[in-house]
């Protein structure tokens, strides 16, 4: 379920158990709460960028989804960019990322990091 800091249910963004599991190790081996920040910058091979850390709370203006105990928060601006899309965590032969599954996007590039609208 998705929530904003008012806790107003929508379905703007999914956290994958996967990647709440990821997000647990981290935020316990770092001793910090269990709230991944996803935020979109300019940049990037193809125009904008996700950009993913650990969050020592949850902003008034931000959109936040919960699974497993774990909280996956978005700024307002930053979701309309990535509004629909799932965050989950991969691991292959390349190496091991979270990675967002971006309908909204219409281009990427090879790594994943990046994208255009």
């Amino acid at each position: 379920m998705t929530q904003t800091a008012e806790q107003t249910p929508s379905q703007d963004i999914i956290l994958t158990p996967n990647a709440a599991k990821r997000v647990a190790a981290i935020a316990d081996k770092q001793e910090k709460p269990a709230i991944l920040r996803l935020a979109v910058e300019g940049g990037g091979c193809s125009g904008f960028q996700y950009r993913f850390g650990l969050a020592e709370e949850i902003e008034s203006d931000d959109v936040a989804v919960q699974e497993s105990g774990v909280t996956l928060v978005v700024d307002e601006i930053s979701l309309d960019l990535v509004r629909g899309s799932a965050v989950d965590f991969v691991e292959s032969l390349g190496g091991s990322a979270f990675q967002v599954t971006n309908p909204n996007a219409a281009s990427g590039c090879g790594c994943g990091s990046s994208f255009s609208v």
